[in-house]
């Protein structure tokens, strides 16, 4: 069940809003098989498993491991339970259950009117875990939310002003690539319209290899520059204005009325559009709205030794970290509430 959960974690930001999920196939204590679902759209995990198996006649004699119950529902491919079931496997040993209600016990119910043993709850905390982004999104019908931002020793994120609209690295280096790698990992990223005006970020994965997440802007009053780079390169953004405030800016870019302008209401947006994860980079209003709303799952802080005397006070959090992880000469700090 670990190999599943390692080989599941691969995909971790390709198979939105599919969950991730790692497959083995073991006869007489040997790995025959293996796989995991790699993309949205294409194979399961399970199917990836069953193929790589050369000899197809010692199936019956194998037993199956999984870490998400197998789908019973036809989606873009068929039913991974009719497909084990087929290949005549007759016991499979499953982490954790699958929260999506399309599914929820059924796959599990299903093998077991075919004669399949189905063994339960084998590393299941580590599996909903790992899963954490598909669970939340189903259970409480919004996305899995990541707040980050860096703060200086002194408690700031951003001086009071700037010359230039460009942003401001508090981190190091190393620390600014493990942010892209972070984004490369979620489905979406928000900031909101203060940050575009003081920064003109990109909010994209530049510095590491994988996809953009989906640009989501805070902008009730329409404030955000037509030149600004979320409004002018090849890359989808979402802008959320309030009631009669929806900007001509931009003709490629989605816009959205919020009504009422509220992180509730984004939320649904989330949920409908499903969105199963969500990033947000800032800034100081926008971080503290969702800790004064408690509506967050992880946070990740990164403390810099460098002082700024004055700025823009970090966002405050009323829990202590969970990891703590030295890179050069930050810290970051952990939070899961």
């Amino acid at each position: 069940m670990q190999r599943c959960l390692t080989l599941a974690a691969k995909a971790l930001g390709n198979t939105y809003p599919n969950p991730l999920v790692g497959a083995v196939v073991v006869h007489q204590n040997k790995i025959i098989g293996e796989g995991w679902h790699q993309k949205a759209g294409e194979a399961h995990a399970e199917v990836h498993a069953l193929n790589q198996v050369k000899d197809p006649s010692l199936l019956p004699e194998s037993t199956l491991y999984v870490n998400l119950e197998p789908c019973s529902h036809v989606g873009k491919t068929p039913p991974c339970a009719d497909f084990i079931c087929k290949y005549g496997i007759k016991k499979v040993v499953v982490a954790s259950r699958d929260p999506n209600p399309l599914v929820a016990g059924q796959g599990i119910a299903k093998l077991k009117k075919a004669g399949v043993e189905v063994i339960e709850s084998i590393l299941t905390q580590e599996a909903e875990f790992l899963n954490r982004r598909f669970y939340t999104f189903h259970q409480k019908k919004r996305p899995y939310i990541v707040l980050k931002w860096a703060q200086t020793h002194d408690g700031f994120i951003a001086p009071l002003q700037k010359e230039v609209a460009q942003p401001f690295w508090i981190s190091n280096a190393l620390a600014k690539q493990r942010v892209h790698q972070w984004r490369s990992e979620e489905a979406s990223i928000l900031v909101g319209a203060q940050t575009v005006v003081d920064d003109n970020p990109e909010l994209t994965t530049r510095e590491w290899p994988g996809h953009n997440p989906l640009r989501l802007i805070l902008d009730p009053s329409g404030r955000v520059p037509k030149d600004a780079k979320v409004l002018t390169d090849g890359y989808p953004s979402v802008l959320f204005h309030s009631k009669n405030q929806k900007s001509s800016s931009s003709s490629i870019k989605e816009q959205v009325v919020l009504n009422p302008f509220n992180i509730e209401k984004l939320m649904e947006y989330c949920y409908e559009k499903q969105l199963l994860s969500l990033i947000v980079e800032g800034g100081q209003k926008t971080l503290q709205s969702f800790i004064d709303l408690n509506l967050w799952d992880e946070a990740r802080v990164f403390n810099a030794s460098t002082t700024l005397d004055q700025g823009v006070k970090a966002p405050r959090l009323q829990s202590k970290p969970q990891r703590e992880e030295k890179i050069k000469d930050n810290l970051l700090q952990t939070y899961f509430r």
